[in-house]
């Protein structure tokens, strides 16, 4: 094995911790808002501060790769691939923290009838869903794992539309504690963008191992 194909075998490995590290923290979110802990909250919003510093690993490694091994064709892709996947695992993080954040803007639990008003439970399994995908896609470089993904945004489009409409009859009616499902909404949107950023994810697995660039076509 040359240095080269060493290095890449660790940035893939730094890759998959990152996967698990923000999915885990997705995880957090959800279970913090369904079970209204507010430790776990907590404990989402200080876990993003070694997101952010895996993040800056991997950017730097990727650096030094092109800048030492000059790489080509497929190890290219790979390195330049693992850049855009890092930026969009570190910003699911951030969707993460943004979610922890939410729970901590109300002082009791959210009322459940709200939570299935607003297709949360649904939402939270769809995202996650979505990240177990790429996750597997990226460990199995198997690019039908990664276009699964992309099958299940529409789901996350849906529930977002919902929600909004659930918002609208909510503020029509003056339903009590609007903080509550305002909050909801914005969870909501949330996790569609942890969806969108794991479809971004799933077209740089597939640009890394199919040399085909997916953004603004089809899959």
């Amino acid at each position: 094995m040359s240095h080269l194909d060493t290095e890449i075998h660790l940035l893939k490995e730094q890759l998959i911790e990152m996967q698990r590290l923000t999915r885990m923290q997705v995880s957090k979110g959800r279970d913090a808002l369904l079970k209204f802990d507010t430790d776990l909250a907590r404990e989402v919003i200080a876990n993003e501060k070694h997101i952010n510093a895996l993040e800056i690993k991997i950017d730097r490694d990727c650096e030094n790769m092109l800048a030492l091994f000059h790489p080509l064709a497929i190890d290219l892709r790979f390195i330049l691939a693992a850049l855009k996947i890092n930026t969009n695992m570190e910003r699911i993080g951030d969707n993460a923290e943004g979610i922890a954040r939410y729970v901590l803007d109300v002082t009791k639990p959210f009322d459940p009838a709200q939570i299935a008003a607003y297709r949360v439970e649904e939402a939270f399994q769809t995202g996650l869903s979505m990240m177990d995908d790429a996750l597997n896609a990226l460990i199995a470089e198997d690019t039908s794992l990664a276009r699964k993904v992309f099958q299940k945004d529409d789901t996350l489009d849906a529930i977002n539309r919902n929600a909004s409409k659930m918002a609208l009859e909510n503020i029509a009616s003056n339903a009590p504690d609007p903080l509550h499902y305002l909050n909801l909404l914005s969870i909501i949107r949330k996790v569609e963008r942890v969806g969108d950023q794991t479809k971004n994810v799933a077209e740089e697995i597939i640009f890394f191992l199919e040399a085909k660039v997916l953004k603004h076509g089809g899959q």
